[in-house]
């Protein structure tokens, strides 16, 4: 996976119109926040600080990957 890139104006502007394309970008984004979640949980194992942010980090993917299946269940519909 690569590294993260921000989201620019054109793909907001793009994935407010294109759902499929929304649906990537989800999905891109949700995958790039899981492996630095991974990353985040070895380091915490370790003894490392970063219990809170990986706590954040957990909530915000559940909270996208939500969003990708209601997303998903509109298209079914």
């Amino acid at each position: 996976m690569s590294t993260f890139s921000p989201v620019t104006d054109a793909d907001l502007k793009r994935a407010r119109t294109d759902a499929p394309f929304r649906q990537k970008l989800l999905q891109q984004n949700l995958e790039v926040l899981l492996a630095e979640i991974k990353k985040l949980r070895r380091g915490v194992a370790a003894g490392g600080g970063g219990a809170k942010q990986l706590r954040e980090g957990v909530e915000l993917a559940v909270r996208l990957a939500e969003i990708i299946q209601n997303a998903d269940r509109r298209r079914v519909s």
